[in-house]
């Protein structure tokens, strides 16, 4: 609406979406507890110099691999849904038709479960998925 500071407002109202939507991410952050180190089972993420091992052996994270696997640990043997994932690991809400969350659990399987025992990230059917701390099947 030229004249009547229609574009101005389309502005303040994105940067507002974006402020509120920041807003939550850290409200949804801030309950969890911050240790500097994670561990489950034999997997230990260590948050402060950015390093993830498994077993003693050093395993090499994008910086959404390392965010998601955080994201798992935290929540140790809690069935979280791709809606959960995606809101908290890449703050969006969720599309059902991405599949961007699974191919990252896929990506996340081949580092941190494949060539070791018990896998520790496990599909939950019809729900999403879940890190078991005791390594049993999901």
């Amino acid at each position: 609406m030229p004249g009547f500071g229609g574009g101005r407002l389309s502005g303040q109202a994105i940067f507002f979406s974006r402020t509120v939507g920041a807003a939550r991410a850290l409200l949804r952050r801030s309950h969890l507890p911050s240790e500097s180190v994670l561990t489950v089972r034999d997997l230990c993420l260590d948050r402060v110099q950015r390093k993830v091992e498994r077993s003693g052996r050093s395993i090499e994270l994008t910086t959404k691999e390392f965010a998601l696997l955080e994201y798992l640990m935290r929540n140790a043997g809690r069935r979280l849904t791709r809606a959960m994932i995606i809101e908290h690991v890449w703050n969006l809400t969720f599309d059902s038709t991405t599949n961007v969350v699974d191919v990252y659990i896929n990506y996340l399987r081949r580092k941190v479960d494949d060539g070791f025992s018990p896998a520790l990230i496990h599909t939950v059917r019809g729900v999403g998925y879940e890190m078991s701390p005791e390594g049993a099947s999901a």
